[in-house]
């Protein structure tokens, strides 16, 4: 057996022994005397792990320890020293890599933080987290039953209820790799439904310019899509929004018939359920009419806005008619909880993912298998290794279950409600942008300076200029992030999300008072 070197017991710089110690017979081990390369390393197999774990307890315990700070900022080049990040010629000492996970966490952002309001994916799960365990021990592709049967099953329950909870009877969905591709998808099968000859012979197939439209409120994903499947960023035509950043449907078909009038063919609309600035949901039924008159493919991204389709409250009038759109992007791992990364693609119509996708790969979807191949999902998406996506999903809705999830997307919604009505308390601290339809509230904050002018483009351009500085304070004392950003003519603006659980009345207290603390002499 190696014994343990003087590096693997003192590899602190300063000499102190690691917070996470393994015994002396194992921690100077390498990974080579873990199972599977040493059938007799059980036992040091199960230390390693198990401290592993103690590391991830302790930082589940900070993370939900409102004394403990989201983040200690470094800058990058301090941030390069701290870490150790070379890669060896020879592998390191087990001790060091418990050292390593420990370190790795310790300058980690705790996105599960109940203070941490920055993206639009926040909070911590814990049972969530345990199927993203599993999903990783258990380590399979999904794109055959042969090798992923449990979890083949799995998604296929929980996507069948998911497009029931949209209103649709039937047709297909996948889990994909972010709302972007997820979108992206969506694209394909619209462009594979209209011109089926695509798929063989490409752009000869279509005689005119294919055109698609969104919102100019719209995740940059769609624009991307234009781009990366061929028609340019040019025939992404934006529509613009209304003083909510809503699309206005008139504009839409005012753009449509532009557009037709030049030879070209309109044929797909993305709509919004929840914009990633503020949070605001496209008018459906009007969309979807102008559709149906056009003979269009209609869109909804509701990766953002699609966990309120669990709330009999907050579901209406937000995505009424979303069960007249042809396919719905929506990720549970934003508004829902779900660890990253958890995004689904829903269609209406059954057929069209394996039509558009399938490429018979012979070596790998054969079709004289033992069992059922309907069940064989790797045939009818772009990508051949798929992840494990389901289980994590699956395991929390057994947790908590419709009624759980329903209650989960009330309570962020009533916070953000709150923290809307705090601001209109005190609006000489703050000043809202506008009432949001969602989770998002955008405000800016008011140092005393700027207290007693009326607010005019002048004083919002300034208070744009403190934004900024505000956060690089907020970062720097490490006690809670928001995000920020400018949108169209207003100048740059704090947008808070409140998407975890674990955030409470106290923490919204906490957010506009430390904003109060940190800014008010700027």
């Amino acid at each position: 057996m190696i014994q343990p070197t003087a590096v693997a017991m003192n590899s602190k710089p300063d000499g102190q022994q690691s917070k996470y110690q393994l015994s002396k017979e194992t921690a100077g081990l390498r990974s080579t005397d873990l199972l599977p390369h040493n059938l007799s390393g059980q036992a040091p197999t199960r230390e390693f792990l198990l401290k592993v774990v103690d590391i991830l307890v302790d930082y589940i315990n900070d993370v939900n320890n409102r004394d403990e700070k989201v983040l200690h900022f470094k800058h990058p080049e301090e941030m390069l020293r701290l870490l150790k990040l070379d890669i060896p010629d020879e592998g390191v000492p087990l001790q060091n890599l418990i050292d390593d996970c420990s370190l790795t966490l310790k300058h980690q952002v705790k996105t599960g933080h109940p203070r941490f309001f920055n993206q639009l994916s926040c909070g911590l799960d814990i049972v969530s987290m345990a199927g993203e365990w599993l999903t990783a021990t258990a380590n399979t592709n999904m794109f055959t039953y042969e090798i992923a049967p449990v979890f083949i099953l799995m998604e296929n329950v929980v996507l069948t209820k998911m497009r029931e909870i949209i209103g649709w009877k039937g047709g297909d969905s996948i889990f994909a790799p972010g709302g972007s591709i997820s979108n992206m998808y969506a694209f394909l099968a619209a462009r594979h439904k209209m011109f089926p000859g695509y798929k063989e012979q490409g752009l000869h197939s279509i005689k005119g310019q294919l055109v698609m439209y969104t919102s100019n409120q719209s995740h940059y994903s769609v624009k991307s899509c234009a781009s990366v499947c061929g028609l340019g960023t040019d025939n992404c035509v934006d529509v613009p929004s209304d003083e909510r950043g809503r699309m206005i449907p008139s504009e839409l078909e005012r753009l449509i018939l532009e557009r037709k009038s030049k030879g070209h063919i309109p044929f797909f609309v993305t709509a919004t359920a929840g914009t990633t600035v503020l949070g605001a949901f496209d008018p459906i039924n009007e969309i979807a009419d102008i559709c149906e008159k056009y003979k269009m493919w209609l869109h909804i991204d509701a990766a953002w806005g699609g966990g309120l389709l669990l709330s009999r409250k907050y579901r209406h009038p937000r995505l009424d008619g979303i069960e007249r759109a042809n396919s719905v992007t929506w990720n549970p791992h934003k508004l829902m909880g779900t660890l990253l990364q958890c995004s689904t693609i829903h269609f209406r119509e059954n057929g069209l993912l394996i039509s558009c996708n399938q490429m018979s790969a012979e070596y790998l979807f054969m079709q004289d298998k033992l069992y059922d191949i309907q069940y064989d999902t790797g045939d009818k998406v772009i990508q051949c290794g798929r992840h494990n996506d389901v289980f994590k999903l699956w395991l929390q809705w057994r947790a908590k279950g419709n009624e759980g999830f329903e209650k989960h997307m009330d309570h962020l919604m009533e916070l953000s409600e709150y923290m809307v009505e705090k601001i209109k308390a005190s609006p000489d601290k703050y000043y809202l942008i506008l009432e949001p339809e969602m989770v998002n509230v955008s405000f800016w904050y008011v140092p005393k300076r700027l207290r007693n002018i009326p607010h005019s483009p002048k004083r919002a351009e300034s208070l744009g200029q403190i934004t900024p500085v505000l956060k690089g304070k907020m970062m720097e004392v490490g006690t809670l992030m928001v995000g920020y950003q400018p949108l169209n003519e207003l100048p740059n603006f704090f947008r808070n999300i409140i998407s975890s659980a674990a955030v409470t009345k106290e923490d919204v207290d906490f957010l506009l008072s430390e904003l109060d603390r940190l800014g008010q002499d700027l």
